[in-house]
């Protein structure tokens, strides 16, 4: 790899945006695209589309054949209530290679005897999400039955691009909450973007069983959505 491109996907990769390498398979020339210059490239759909699934692989493309390089920021999860699905929960996202935070004021719930190895921000939503950057590659669950901790985490998700946000409640719980979001200017389509009642609808019932219906649904909207539109 040309040190241009070396030094230019380090600092990409350090403000977590996605890159690609593009490499010409019959000359071996090389070239660098971000994820902000692929709009305005000649191979903007075969960008775009590796872009989304986070895989690199050979394309034959009008310009020739080529081998992307894709790299994405690694994924992460940030969920707000230290609770007992949140304890079960962790542990199978970072098995899963998701960097975990979990975000909750009340210390007593947020404790590192009931979250070891997890980074636990113990304030309001408010103050905890902003400096965590939250974007296109983090996925958001709100856990806690608390408005007052929910509702604000969740009106900051929506003004990101996270790939997944999920919410625990019946369907009487959530209608009541998307009442709450729209009292505060949040669009039908921005509401349609939360996945509640969270989870893929496998009966799950104990906390293990919840996370794993919740991380099935998180896989599949980063998995399944990115082969979708290619």
């Amino acid at each position: 790899m040309r040190l241009d491109i070396l030094h230019s996907l380090n600092a990409e990769r350090a403000a977590r945006r996605a890159a690609v390498v593009v490499t010409d398979i019959a000359t071996g020339a090389q070239r660098f695209a971000t994820a902000a210059d692929v709009a305005g490239d000649p191979l903007r759909e075969v960008l775009e589309a590796h872009l989304r699934s986070g895989k690199s692989g050979m394309e034959e493309t009008a310009q020739g054949r080529v081998f992307l390089t894709v790299y994405v920021p690694p994924a992460r999860l940030v969920i707000t209530g230290a609770v007992h699905i949140s304890q079960a929960l962790a542990p199978v996202a970072r098995l899963l290679g998701y960097d975990v935070t979990i975000v909750d004021p009340r210390t007593a719930f947020a404790s590192p005897d009931r979250f070891p190895d997890v980074k636990l921000i113990a304030l309001w939503p408010d103050e905890a999400l902003p400096p965590l950057a939250i974007d296109r590659y983090t996925a958001f669950v709100a856990l806690t039955h608390d408005p007052k901790i929910d509702d604000p985490a969740l009106l900051h998700a929506l003004a990101r691009e996270c790939f997944y946000i999920g919410a625990l409640g019946s369907k009487k719980t959530h209608a009541r909450r998307l009442e709450r979001l729209k009292a505060q200017g949040v669009t039908e389509a921005a509401l349609a973007r939360i996945h509640a009642p969270i989870g893929l609808a496998i009966g799950a019932v104990s906390p293990p069983e919840i996370a794993v219906s919740i991380m099935g649904e998180i896989t599949a909207s980063l998995r399944l959505t990115a082969e979708k539109t290619r």
